[in-house]
């Protein structure tokens, strides 16, 4: 798998290009305004084919460039059910500019897996910052796309319309049965590791509950 990150806008989202190196399909993972000049630009410069714009979950920050990417690439959007509607009908909270719609045309089930060439990426349902939250595993490479579920020494927020802490106690449990090794790249913030994050994720499976 070949790599590219960005972080963009005025929330700093991280954005991933990912390609397969054989096939140079790609996949962009949580297309925040403004990243359309930059996925475009590496596009062209690499001779990829963006074919899948995955949204990790439906808040603005994460979905704002959308539209155009996929208007630019032709590529589709996938997104878990539960949050398709955030991107169809975006009711940004807080939003320093307008968030189009992007319509969702690929569900991100549990357990279903993204492939392109030798790109593989399974679907993980993790909810508790949005319904609809999931993060992509990618086993072969050990590496952990968590959106806003798992952050370096944090979690995402759970006190906005559609968190819901007991599901983020769920997920974060999950995710603590990954191998120690798996890195993980979150939706803010500087890439960790499962096993860096351990010790804390041990106590919400123990005290099944979020830190304070």
């Amino acid at each position: 798998m070949e790599r590219l990150h960005r972080a963009v806008g005025p929330l700093a989202t991280n954005v991933h290009v990912l390609a397969d190196e054989s096939s140079r399909e790609a996949v962009a993972i949580d297309t925040a305004i403004p990243s359309l000049a930059w996925i475009a630009g590496e596009l062209d410069a690499r001779g990829w084919t963006l074919r899948l714009i995955i949204s990790t979950h439906g808040h603005w920050d994460h979905v704002g460039d959308n539209a155009s990417v996929a208007e630019h690439t032709g590529a589709q959007i996938a997104v878990h059910p539960l949050d398709a509607d955030r991107l169809a009908d975006p009711h940004p909270l807080w939003a320093p500019f307008e968030i189009p719609p992007s319509v969702p045309a690929v569900d991100l089930a549990e357990g279903g897996e993204i492939r392109f060439g030798r790109l593989r990426l399974t679907v993980l349902h993790t909810p508790g910052h949005t319904a609809g939250s999931v993060s992509l595993f990618a086993p072969e490479d050990g590496l952990l796309f968590s959106g806003d579920t798992l952050f370096a020494g944090s979690f995402g927020r759970v006190d906005l319309p559609g968190g819901d802490p007991a599901a983020m106690v769920e997920s974060l449990d999950r995710l603590r049965s990954l191998e120690d090794a798996v890195a993980v790249l979150p939706g803010h913030g500087p890439a960790t590791t499962i096993g860096r994050e351990r010790p804390w994720l041990e106590w919400v499976a123990r005290e099944r509950r979020l830190p304070l």
